[in-house]
């Protein structure tokens, strides 16, 4: 089995916007500047939207942990 690339699109979006979430509210901890916080968000949203798509997509032509489908296995799930 394999995943479409707008699936890792999808996946990236949603990761990245909790992360980035994440990110902001650790950095206005540590700097207590709401702008210097969003100024450290807004920069890692971009950067960590593209490593993990790449990232995604390189995993998913790996076959690590990965069973191929079989008849006797098709109903196998873990």
């Amino acid at each position: 089995m394999h995943e479409k690339p707008y699936r890792s699109v999808v996946k990236t979006i949603s990761w990245r916007a909790l992360g980035t979430l994440d990110t902001f509210i650790i950095s206005f901890f540590i700097t207590s500047d709401t702008v210097m916080a969003a100024s450290i968000a807004s920069i890692e949203i971009v950067t960590k939207l593209v490593l993990y798509y790449f990232h995604e997509r390189a995993w998913n032509k790996i076959s690590f942990g990965r069973i191929k489908e079989t008849k006797d296995n098709l109903n196998y799930h873990i």
